[in-house]
């Protein structure tokens, strides 16, 4: 039962292969079409996007060295409290107000809210704050205010005063998205996956027969024999009709002299 099983999916994957190979042409244009569109849906559709991060630092002066160990260990505690109100519209509604004004900013505290990532490393006291936008020097305007909002506003806040820029923001303007090589793969891929896609449904919507072998094997008909087609334009075929054509005037002649004869 096994062998049988493992003999039918041989065959199969010598079908599939033999279409692939049958169609490879086709295949390979399908994969060239699925590149050329990703590029040019990367280069002309999709709007480049750039990202600028800056890192602020959480920390509490002390006097001695218990008290600064003290100090830190509850720097580290509110890390994710300030993660949390670097999001909310406390911080970033005057940052979008700050920026229109300036840069002619067009998005609002939801879209800001979308564009920026907080992260923070374990153990570690330094928050980064990347914004993302599609002007370069937009997305660095965004971080910086945003810092200069929070360190501001904290102190009313939590009525503390342990938070200081480290690293300000710069416009890099070589964008973070689209990814054109991704998109190239992808493009690839997807065209060449369609290529494989449709030699294999011609493939399985044939249903000519090819040789004996189906016939016999497959179905468990006899094979009476086979009869092959001749066209009117086949050699062969006008030489019958040729042969044909002599051996009845022959016919015709030998018996005209028979007739004569008697």
């Amino acid at each position: 039962m096994n062998d049988n099983n493992n003999e039918e999916t041989v065959i199969d994957l010598s079908q599939l292969f033999g279409a692939v190979r049958k169609n490879i042409v086709s295949i390979i244009i399908w994969g060239i079409a699925g590149l050329l569109v990703s590029l040019f849906a990367t280069f002309v559709l999709m709007t480049p996007k750039y990202s600028s991060t800056i890192d602020i630092l959480v920390n509490q002066k002390a006097d001695n060295t218990q008290m600064q160990y003290t100090a830190q260990q509850a720097d580290l505690q509110a890390i994710n409290t300030y993660k949390d109100v670097l999001q909310k519209s406390v911080i970033l509604a005057p940052v979008v107000k700050e920026v229109k004004e300036r840069d002619n900013y067009q998005g609002s505290v939801g879209t800001l809210q979308k564009s920026m990532s907080i992260t923070n490393q374990e153990n570690s006291r330094v928050i980064s704050v990347t914004v993302t936008d599609t002007n370069a020097y937009t997305a660095a305007d965004l971080a910086n205010t945003i810092g200069k909002v929070f360190a501001k506003k904290i102190q009313t806040m939590m009525k503390i005063d342990n938070v200081t820029i480290v690293t300000k923001a710069t416009a890099n303007t070589n964008p973070v998205s689209p990814s054109k090589f991704k998109n190239a793969l992808i493009g690839l891929v997807l065209g060449l996956l369609i290529g494989v896609a449709i030699a294999v449904i011609k493939e399985l919507r044939d249903t000519t027969v090819k040789d004996t072998d189906f016939l016999t094997k497959e179905l468990g008909l006899t094979n009476l024999g086979a009869i092959y087609h001749i066209s009117s334009d086949n050699q062969d075929y006008g030489l019958v009709k040729i042969i044909e054509k002599n051996e009845s005037v022959s016919e015709n002649g030998d018996e005209h002299r028979v007739r004569r004869r008697v």
